[in-house]
C-alpha cells in the first residue's frame, strides 16, 4: 500500500510542476504602453518603423517589433503598416481572406493595449 501512496503523491507532484513550468514559459513578453488604460492614434503612430512597429487590428494593439522578420513575407510588408490601424490588411491577407486562426492566436503574446480614439 505504502508503495502505491508513493507512486500516486510522485505523479501528483510531477503534475504540479509540469503545470507551473508551463504557465512561467508561457508569460507574454509585451511591452507596457504609457497608458495601461488606452493607447492613442498619436501613440500609436509614434511606433511606425522596424525597431518599433505597433500595429491595431480591430481595437486592439499589439508590438510586433520582433516579429517582423519571422513573418513569412517580406520585411516591406509589415513595415507598411506599423504605425496605424492594420485591420484591413489583417482581413485581407489575400484578397477576401484574412489571416487563418493560427496567426490569430499568436496575436496575444504581442497585445500591448487598446486603441482609444
Amino acid at each position: 500500500m505504502n508503495t502505491v501512496a508513493y507512486t500516486a503523491f510522485i505523479a501528483f507532484l510531477s503534475s504540479v510542476l509540469t503545470l507551473v513550468s508551463v504557465n512561467a514559459l508561457s508569460s507574454p513578453d509585451a511591452v507596457v504602453p504609457s497608458d495601461p488604460e488606452g493607447i492613442t492614434r498619436e501613440e500609436l503612430a509614434r511606433h511606425d518603423s522596424a525597431e518599433s512597429c505597433w500595429k491595431a487590428i480591430h481595437g486592439t494593439v499589439y508590438d510586433v517589433t520582433g516579429f517582423i522578420a519571422d513573418h513569412p513575407t517580406p520585411a516591406a510588408v509589415m513595415l507598411e503598416w506599423c504605425g496605424r490601424d492594420a485591420s484591413e490588411a489583417w482581413d485581407n491577407k489575400r484578397p477576401g481572406r484574412p489571416h487563418s486562426s493560427f496567426a490569430e492566436g499568436m496575436l496575444e503574446r504581442f497585445r500591448v493595449g487598446r486603441l482609444v480614439d
